[in-house]
């Protein structure tokens, strides 16, 4: 009876212990990571995801990073996304971890915070998986499931990439390579086509024009221009075109005039290549026929130009009465919801002045603040909004404001304090957001949570900070306002539709 007895208690023991050994590990008969695949979750939850640091009860402490699950790792820490697929350079995780120079750079301070630190193989290991898409155990790269995926693109000057957001998380999902050299291009525009299939990027020093898919952000091709100070897109409204505006640029091994170009987007082909005096930022009229350009560089006056016959070009005064603080220069121009009217932000007076589109007559004029640049208008709100880069008064100690404008009265309702020298700017309808690129270059802005020392980049980081349409302010985290650091000196904004 005793030994019958004994026997079924170690029958139990067994059982009790085999249920608490199945219960870690899956039906392939290895350790469940939380969907990390087994190499990658050996050491994240043996040395980081560990109590106290990078769990979900302790990630407060922890740069507010969980590291407990492969999709809680997606959703980043303070400051900004710590994994990027394809692209370890841009993958902040990966340098507080490495001591090895030949690796790369090193964050401090190095994790594990206090303990050993990871050995070569392992920073390897984890290197070569963000290389592959850091995929899940099943292969799955994050964001790679939805081609529609709503998304927004910032053009990064100081390292020769776009990073590309998810509207959803508003986090960096992608760091896309532009340009076509070794030598420093600088994305200094990117625009998103009429109908959202395609962006393209423009970069001051390069020679095309790069189109890409904003279902899986592949390249497509290119169109060759010729070196020029390459300074904005505008695509055609039915997107079989693009007009590029670029100035003279005596750095170039290229002697080229200051001009217009138009691109066939079909065949990329140049179609047209027509002087004008310094264009800089242009749109199309609603109609698509009259393309609106910019005379920058000391000027009172704008390109008004039919696209079927630039010949027939006409310049507009922006004044009735010449400026008494100096000439205009204008920078950019945008056309209201209703194209009833056009904007016009004047770097030269710091002001915006807006026009009537049936006689170009002037309506208003709007101090803003010091350097307005680029502009984005909300159908939904019937606000205009105007980065103004170097505006040191609105804000007594800081430099740079959003300006917004209501449409509809023609008059400046309020300033915000987005960050550090604003200057691309986007408004999404959709989410009632602004997003805001704060170039951060000058002194006296936030220094960077991640200096990343990368051989293509040169400068420091900025960010990427938010608009409530709702309320004109800043969208909050806690008592901060949110900020997304991405790469070196984000200059210019476009929205995938």
């Amino acid at each position: 009876m005793n030994r019958i007895y004994y026997f079924l208690r170690i029958v139990s023991f067994i059982f009790i212990i085999s249920i608490g050994f199945s219960a870690c590990l899956n039906d392939k008969g290895i350790p469940d990571y939380n969907e990390y695949p087994d190499d990658i979750g050996k050491i994240f939850f043996t040395k980081c995801a560990t109590p106290g640091c990078h769990t979900d009860a302790s990630m407060g402490a922890a740069a507010n990073l969980s590291m407990q699950s492969w999709d809680k790792l997606f959703e980043g820490g303070r400051g900004s996304a710590c994994v990027i697929p394809y692209s370890p350079d841009y993958s902040t995780l990966l340098y507080y971890v490495n001591t090895f120079p030949d690796l790369g750079p090193t964050l401090g301070p190095v994790m594990p915070y206090n303990k050993d630190h990871l050995t070569r193989d392992d920073v390897i290991l984890i290197k070569n998986w963000i290389v592959a898409g850091a995929p899940n155990r099943d292969g799955f790269v994050k964001f790679s499931d939805n081609s529609n995926r709503k998304k927004f693109y910032v053009a990064n000057q100081g390292c020769d990439v776009v990073t590309i957001f998810d509207q959803q998380t508003v986090l960096p999902m992608r760091y896309v390579d532009v340009g076509n050299s070794t030598a420093p291009e600088s994305p200094y525009n990117i625009k998103v086509s009429p109908d959202g299939q395609y962006w393209y990027s423009l970069c001051i020093k390069g020679n095309s024009v790069q189109k890409f898919r904003t279902s899986d952000d592949s390249f497509v091709a290119e169109a060759f221009i010729g070196f020029n100070f390459w300074t904005n897109v505008t695509i055609s409204n039915d997107g079989q075109k693009a007009y590029v505006s670029g100035w003279n640029n005596s750095c170039s091994s290229s002697s080229s005039s200051s001009e217009i170009v138009e691109v066939n987007l079909n065949t990329f082909m140049v179609t047209h290549h027509v002087g004008f005096i310094y264009p800089r930022g242009s749109c199309l009229n609603p109609s698509g026929d009259t393309l609106y350009v910019a005379q920058q560089a000391s000027s009172n006056q704008i390109y008004k130009i039919p696209v079927n016959n630039f010949a027939a070009s006409s310049q507009i005064n922006l004044y009735t009465t010449p400026p008494a603080s100096g000439v205009l220069t204008p920078d950019e121009i945008l056309f209201s919801p209703d194209g009833s009217k056009y904007f016009v932000s004047c770097q030269g007076t710091s002001e915006l002045r807006i026009f009537q589109r049936t006689n170009d007559s002037l309506l208003a004029i709007i101090p803003v603040g010091s350097l307005p640049s680029a502009m984005a208008v909300s159908a939904t709100h019937n606000y205009l909004f105007v980065s103004c880069q170097e505006d040191t008064v609105s804000f007594q100690g800081f430099r740079g404001t959003v300006a917004v404008i209501d449409i509809a009265t023609n008059l400046l309702i309020t300033k915000i304090y987005s960050g550090h020298q604003p200057h691309g700017i986007a408004a999404d309808d959709n989410n009632d957001l602004v997003y805001v690129a704060n170039r951060n270059v000058s002194s006296g802005g936030p220094a960077p949570h991640h200096s990343i020392a990368i051989s293509t980049c040169t400068g420091r980081n900025g960010y990427v900070t938010f608009i409530d349409m709702k309320t004109l302010t800043l969208v909050m985290t806690g008592s901060f306002s949110k900020q997304v650091e991405v790469a070196v000196d984000p200059y210019s904004i476009a929205i995938r539709p």
